[in-house]
C-alpha cells in the first residue's frame, strides 16, 4: 500500500494537491437552512494519490486512488456548463482565483474535461474514505470504492 500523509486535506494544503483526472462520480448542493442558497458543494470523486510510472517492460501508468469526498463551505454564485458528455466528468485542475471584488472568499474554477464550474467558497476539506488502491486504471470501480458517498469521514491510518 502506498502511504498518504495523511486522510484529510484542507485549503491550507491546496498548493500541495492536484485533479488532474481525477473522476466525478456525483455531485450535490447541501442547503443552509431558513432557504439560504446552496451553503456546501460536495464531490465525491476518486483521487489519483499516485501515478506509477510504467515499468520497463510495460507501457501504461498505474495509479493508487482513493474514494474521496471533496466539500466547499459556503459555496455560492456557482455557474458553469456541461457537456456534451461522451463519459463520466474528469477534472482537468482546480484553480484558486483571486476574487474580483471586494467580497472575501476565492473564485474556484473546477476545470474539467467536458465541464467547466465557477463558484464563490470559504475554502474546503477533501476526506480520504478508504487507504488508497493500486489500480491499472484512473478510475475505480464502484466495487472497489464501495458506491456513492459523500461520507465526510477518513479512513483510519495505521501507523
Amino acid at each position: 500500500m502506498t502511504e498518504v500523509s495523511k486522510a484529510v486535506w484542507t485549503d491550507a494544503d491546496f498548493p500541495q494537491l492536484g485533479w488532474h483526472d481525477c473522476r466525478i462520480h456525483a455531485a450535490a448542493l447541501v442547503e443552509g437552512d431558513d432557504d439560504l442558497p446552496p451553503d456546501r458543494l460536495l464531490l465525491d470523486l476518486d483521487y489519483i494519490v499516485r501515478w506509477v510510472e510504467p515499468a520497463r517492460r510495460e507501457k501504461h501508468f498505474t495509479f493508487w486512488i482513493a474514494p474521496a469526498t471533496l466539500v466547499f463551505d459556503e459555496a455560492w454564485d456557482i455557474t458553469g456548463e456541461i457537456g456534451p458528455l461522451y463519459g463520466g466528468l474528469e477534472i482537468a485542475d482546480l484553480h484558486r482565483l483571486t476574487p474580483p471584488d471586494d467580497k472575501p472568499y476565492p473564485v474556484w474554477h473546477l476545470e474539467g474535461h467536458e465541464f467547466d464550474l465557477k463558484f464563490r467558497a470559504r475554502g474546503f476539506r477533501q476526506y480520504l474514505r478508504t487507504a488508497p488502491k493500486h489500480v491499472p486504471r484512473q478510475v475505480l470501480t464502484m466495487t472497489e470504492r464501495g458506491g456513492l458517498s459523500f461520507a465526510e469521514q477518513a479512513f483510519a491510518q495505521v501507523c
